[in-house]
């Protein structure tokens, strides 16, 4: 004799039910962290505020225990697609277990090379030889929108620290550590715009070198496209709407009391 048929409205909650279990390990699973364990720095809106502390320090300076402005956030936020290493699939599109804190380029163990992204773009499977200059153009592209953002925001954090600086001679009873942290976050904020110019120059030879690559291997037309959005690039870098004095190399840290 057959079994007995559920109901159909007892199997659609047994899928739901299902379905939203699963629906919960994947989303822990990609929070960050291992198996579930959420990483605590994914949840806090200053979750790059580790870029500024990484640029001082690099440096030998202590970083400024200020709390960040609006714009000095964004400035950090908007930073870190820039400073992460070119390449096909960057971790801020991806997973957050993917995010991971970036070494400045002040540091004397960074070593830059200029053929990994094109390697890897070459070497990754696609339906088509143009799907590779297709990804090429929409890296580059992104990079000249993302250059705009940048400096937009930079631009008038770098401006309220030109008025900031004047004002400490002004200001009442200033202890020293209230000095130190406000000229420290002032070379927090230099040193971010720093080391995205830099990174930003090492992009166009990134990119530069991909498309030699594609042209040799897999030559077409569209080539000529790429090249002129990788020079409006170049053109980009080689002329920031503003400029940071370069970063001061101080002695090695000592801990403060």
């Amino acid at each position: 004799m057959p079994a007995p048929r559920r109901p159909i409205r007892s199997v659609v909650r047994l899928h739901a039910l299902v379905l939203s279990s699963l629906g919960c390990v994947t989303l822990a699973a990609c929070s960050g962290g291992d198996f579930g364990r959420t990483r605590a720095d994914m949840l806090s809106d200053d979750m790059h505020r580790w870029i500024g502390t990484e640029a001082t320090s690099s440096v030998g300076l202590h970083p400024s225990q200020f709390q960040l402005t609006d714009g000095e956030r964004q400035l950090r936020d908007l930073a870190y697609p820039l400073i992460e290493p070119p390449h096909t699939r960057p971790a801020w599109k991806t997973v957050f277990g993917d995010y991971q804190s970036i070494a400045a380029p002040w540091r004397q163990s960074v070593v830059f090379d200029r053929t990994a992204y094109g390697r890897a773009l070459i070497d990754e499977p696609h339906r088509s030889d143009s799907s590779r200059y297709q990804n090429l153009i929409e890296d580059v592209r992104d990079d000249i929108n993302r250059f705009e953002s940048f400096y937009a925001t930079a631009i008038p954090v770098l401006d309220l620290d030109r008025k900031r600086s004047a004002s400490i001679a002004h200001i009442t009873e200033l202890s020293p550590r209230e000095r130190a942290d406000a000229l420290a976050r002032m070379q927090e904020n230099s040193l971010i715009v720093q080391w995205v110019q830099q990174c930003l120059e090492r992009r166009v030879a990134s990119y530069r070198w991909a498309l030699e690559r594609l042209v040799l291997q897999a030559p077409d037309n569209i080539a000529s496209d790429v090249d002129r959005l990788i020079g409006e690039l170049a053109a980009q870098t080689a002329n920031p709407p503003v400029a940071s004095q370069p970063p001061v190399i101080a002695r090695p840290l000592t801990t403060r009391g």
